[in-house]
C-alpha cells in the first residue's frame, strides 16, 4: 500500500541553536552549539526547534536508552533542562541508561539524575499499561537501532506503537540513521517462528530506519488489531483543524541516505562496542544459537567467535566475566576460532553488503560433535530452537546440516528478499541505495 501522509507535515527547516551543551547535571542550563553546517548527518533528536513547540505544555513520556542523545548528552536530560515536562520514562533491553546485561530483566525505578519514574519494558512487561500512561499526554520514541531483525529494539518499537495507538496517545518518533541501512539480506521470517528476536516477515537485514520501519508496521497493518484500527482512524482524520494535537509524528534525520555509512557516536549496547562488531553482527549473531562463543566476554564481541573443540591452530581467546557480559558463554575456557576485528573500512570491504555465511558453514564443518552444534531446547521442536528464532525459519539449520553451499543458501533467500524490497520501497523517507 502507499505511504500515507503524516498527520503533521515533516519540517525541513532546522536550527540547532537550542541544543544544550554536554553536562552530567541535567539541571544545568543549556548552551548553544556549533552550526549544523559543520555536521554531516544530523539525527532527528538534534532538531529541537522542529519538535519542541509540539511538546509545549504537554506531559511527556519517553521511550529511550543511553543512545538517545543530543551530542554526548542524554535526550531526557536535555529536554529536562529545556523545561519539557517529562512525567515518565520507559526503558528497553539493557535499561534506560544502557547498563544492564543482554537479556537481564530490569525492574521499575526512579532515575537518580532527574527523579523521573522509569518503567521497564524488558522485564515483567513489554508495553506500557493504561496506568503507566495516565499522566502522559504525548509519547516520544528515540533509540539507536543497528538494523538487524534480531536486535530487539524494533520489537520494542512495535509494542510501544501498539500501546500508544491502543490508548489514544499521540506518538512522536525521533529518527536516527541505520548503520546497516545500506543493504538488505537474509532469510525472511516465517511467522511460525515469531518471537521477541523477530516479530514480522522481514529479512535479517531490512535496510530501514526506525521511522521507516514504524511506517511499514502501520501501513502493512502489522500492529495489534486495535492499534491498526486506531491508526486508520487517525489517518482518515489527517485533515483535521491545524490546532488538533498530532497523533503520529515523525521527525526526520538530515543529510542521511541509505548509501550512508553512519558511524555511531555511542555504542548501542554493551556487546556492540565498535563499528566492527556492528557490521559483523548480522553474520555472527547466529552463533548465539550454537554452542560456540559469539565473543561476549572479549574485547570485540561478534568480531571474535569460536569454541574449545575447534582446531588449536586457530585464533585463541578466553571469554571472561565483565560489565555487560557477567556470565558469557564458555566463560574462562580457552577457545579457538576467528578474530574478524578491523577498521571500519576493512570490515565494510569484508562484509561486502551481505551476510557472510562462510564462517558459520566452516564452523559447522570443523566442529567434531555436529549433533550438538546447535543448542537444543528441551522440547526439541524446530520452533523452540533459538537458532531458528534468530534465522526466523528452520530452513537455514536444515541447509547447514545438509551441507548446502553458501550460494545455494543465498539463492533460496532471493525470492523473499525481492518481494520484501517492493514492500520496503513504499515506506522509505530517504534516498535508497539502489
Amino acid at each position: 500500500m502507499k505511504i500515507v501522509t503524516l498527520f503533521c507535515s515533516l519540517s525541513i527547516a532546522l536550527s540547532l541553536n537550542a541544543q544544550p551543551k554536554d553536562t552530567k547535571d541535567p539541571k544545568e542550563k543549556a548552551a548553544p552549539v556549533k552550526d549544523e553546517k559543520e555536521l554531516k548527518i544530523i539525527p532527528a533528536a538534534h532538531r529541537t526547534q522542529v519538535y519542541l513547540p509540539l511538546l509545549k505544555g504537554k506531559r511527556v513520556g519517553i521511550f529511550a536508552n543511553h543512545t538517545a542523545t543530543i551530542g554526548e548528552r542524554h535526550l531526557v536530560d536535555t529536554l529536562y533542562t529545556l523545561g519539557v515536562k517529562i512525567t515518565k520514562a520507559f526503558g528497553p533491553e539493557h535499561g534506560f541508561r544502557g547498563t544492564a546485561d543482554a537479556g537481564e530483566k530490569v525492574d521499575n525505578y526512579i532515575d537518580p539524575y532527574t527523579g523521573i519514574p522509569v518503567v521497564s519494558l524488558y522485564g515483567k512487561k513489554r508495553k506500557p499499561s493504561a496506568e503507566d500512561l495516565a499522566d502522559v499526554d504525548v509519547l516520544i520514541f528515540d533509540i539507536q537501532d543497528v538494523g538487524t531483525r534480531f536486535y530487539t529494539y524494533i520489537s520494542s518499537l512495535q509494542e510501544f506503537m501498539d500501546a500508544a495507538f491502543e490508548h489514544g496517545k499521540p506518538l512522536m518518533i525521533l529518527d536516527r540513521p541505520n548503520p546497516n541501512g545500506f543493504y538488505v539480506d537474509g532469510p525472511i521470517l516465517d511467522t511460525a517462528y515469531k518471537s521477541f528476536v523477530g516479530m514480522q516477515p522481514v529479512p535479517v537485514v531490512y535496510g530501514m530506519t526506525m521511522a521507516e520501519y514504524a511506517l511499514m508496521l502501520a501501513g502493512e497493518k502489522w500492529l495489534s488489531p486495535k492499534a491498526n484500527e486506531r491508526y486508520e482512524y487517525y489517518r482518515r482524520a489527517k485533515n483535521s483543524p491545524p490546532d488538533t494535537l498530532f497523533h503520529f509524528q515523525i521527525i526526520k534525520n538530515q543529510n542521511y541516505t541509505h548509501k550512508s555509512h553512519y558511524e555511531l557516536p555511542v555504542k548501542p549496547s554493551p556487546n556492540l562496542p565498535d563499528m566492527s562488531s556492528i557490521y559483523w553482527y548480522a553474520s555472527t549473531c547466529f552463533f548465539e544459537g550454537t554452542v560456540l562463543s559469539e565473543g561476549r566476554g572479549t574485547d570485540h564481541p561478534f568480531s571474535i567467535f569460536g569454541h574449545p573443540y575447534l582446531p588449536k591452530n586457530m585464533y585463541a581467546f578466553t571469554p571472561t566475566s565483565r560489565d555487560g557480559a557477567k556470565e558469557p558463554k564458555l566463560k574462562d575456557r580457552q577457545s579457538y576460532g576467528w578474530n574478524l576485528y578491523g577498521t571500519k573500512a576493512e570490515v565494510l570491504k569484508k562484509v561486502d553488503n551481505k551476510i557472510q555465511l562462510k564462517y558459520l558453514l566452516e564452523a559447522y564443518k570443523l566442529f567434531p560433535d555436529k549433533d550438538n552444534f546447535f543448542i537444543k531446547p528441551k522440547s526439541e521442536k524446530p520452533t523452540d530452537y533459538f537458532f531458528n528464532k534468530l534465522a526466523g525459519t528452520d530452513q537455514l539449520m536444515n541447509q547447514i546440516k545438509a551441507g548446502k553451499t553458501e550460494k545455494e543458501i543465498r539463492d533460496s533467500w532471493a525470492p523473499g528478499i525481492e518481494a520484501f524490497k517492493k514492500i520496503r520501497k513504499q515506506y522509505l523517507l530517504y534516498l535508497d541505495f539502489e
